[in-house]
């Protein structure tokens, strides 16, 4: 942001005028910076330099090494958790790890249930962070499972050979959207 250009034409040329507005421009546009910065931090997925302190707060190990996107995983999943366990807490805890639609499926008379990923194929990159999540707030009697989707090759089939190409085996079985 340039100051000068809300000073009325006269100003211009004016050397002393230039520069007091040329210094006030940058000490605007750092104070703009660090507002905007501080109300990232306020929120826990723009956050990064106060992940380790949001951490604390819900009573997390922080983990610096850990990439921010991870961190900021398990804080949303913890928020998620509080109360009593029911089959949308773990779907809201299970959504927030893995970025996508999720399904839980209740099979009370063997004691368990499943955890299913439908909107999104693979395993999610943070699945172990989200299986000791499960693990805290599930009942101890219930056992979980999880239940990930794959392209198969009936589902490739509907591809042609030239889409096919533009992808590896991988990026196929669990990124492609068919």
């Amino acid at each position: 942001m340039k100051l000068i250009d809300f000073l009325p034409d006269y100003y211009i040329g004016n050397r002393s005028m230039e520069e007091l507005q040329e210094v006030l421009s940058k000490k605007i546009t750092s104070l703009n910076e660090a507002k905007s910065s501080l109300i990232d931090e306020v929120y826990i997925v723009t956050s990064s330099d106060l992940l380790e302190r949001y951490e604390q707060l819900y009573g997390i190990t922080p983990d610096s090494n850990q990439a921010d996107e991870f961190r900021i995983e398990k804080i949303k999943a913890k928020i998620a958790s509080v109360g009593t366990t029911t089959k949308e807490m773990i779907q809201n805890v299970s959504k927030s790890y893995s970025n996508g639609e999720v399904e839980v499926i209740e099979e009370n008379s063997s004691y368990r249930f499943k955890v299913k990923f439908v909107g999104v194929l693979g395993v999610p990159k943070n699945i172990e962070s989200l299986k000791g999540t499960i693990e805290e707030i599930k009942p101890a009697h219930l056992e979980v499972e999880f239940i990930y989707i794959y392209n198969t090759h009936g589902n490739l089939s509907k591809m042609t050979h030239l889409d096919m190409k533009k992808y590896n085996h991988y990026k196929l079985r669990n990124e492609v959207k068919i």
